[in-house]
């Protein structure tokens, strides 16, 4: 089971993932993408590992999700955006390797067997048109692999205001 949870910055998608996920799990999984770019982004990165109490199993990682063995767990991977950041970056832009490596991933996870993976997601397409060619690229990689995710999950939830829409399923 793949569920999809999109929407905007600070709209109460991770949130409602973990309260997902502790719903559905005594034990979930939290994998989480981000790359630590900065000092200041490992401090985000702290404040979000103090937020999980005992319960969650923390993992760390920035790009190859197929390597975690998923099999008969409850996981959250948050989020797209810095994962997708990390293709891109590594890739240098290249919106089609980025996609075709991320939809193997994405492929890889999905076909594991006994397995509930929350995927947490931006719609950075609805704000404000990225004002540089490289930003414009960004865009377009984050919508094409929403999509992608989104035909392949059973559940879709767009968060809005902290509310949670039901989009599929």
């Amino acid at each position: 089971m793949i569920y999809l949870i999109t929407g905007g910055e600070r709209s109460g998608k991770s949130s409602y993932a973990e309260d997902l996920a502790k719903k559905l799990s005594d034990k979930p999984v939290y994998v989480a993408t981000a790359r630590k770019w900065d000092d200041d982004f490992q401090k985000r990165i702290d404040r979000h590992q103090k937020d999980r109490d005992e319960r969650w199993t923390n993992i760390e990682k920035e790009k190859h999700l197929s390597e975690i063995d998923f099999s008969g767990k409850v996981a959250i991977v948050d989020c797209v955006t810095l994962w997708l950041t990390n293709f891109f970056v590594d890739t240098k832009n290249d919106v089609s390797l980025c996609l075709e490596q991320a939809k193997a991933e994405i492929d890889a996870i999905a076909n594991q067997q006994n397995t509930t993976i929350i995927i947490v997601t931006n719609e950075i397409g609805m704000g404000i048109h990225a004002e540089t060619s490289i930003g414009r690229k960004f865009t377009e990689l984050q919508g094409w692999m929403n999509q992608y995710i989104a035909q392949n999950a059973e559940k879709v939830v767009l968060m809005v205001s902290g509310i949670p829409v039901r989009i599929k399923g």
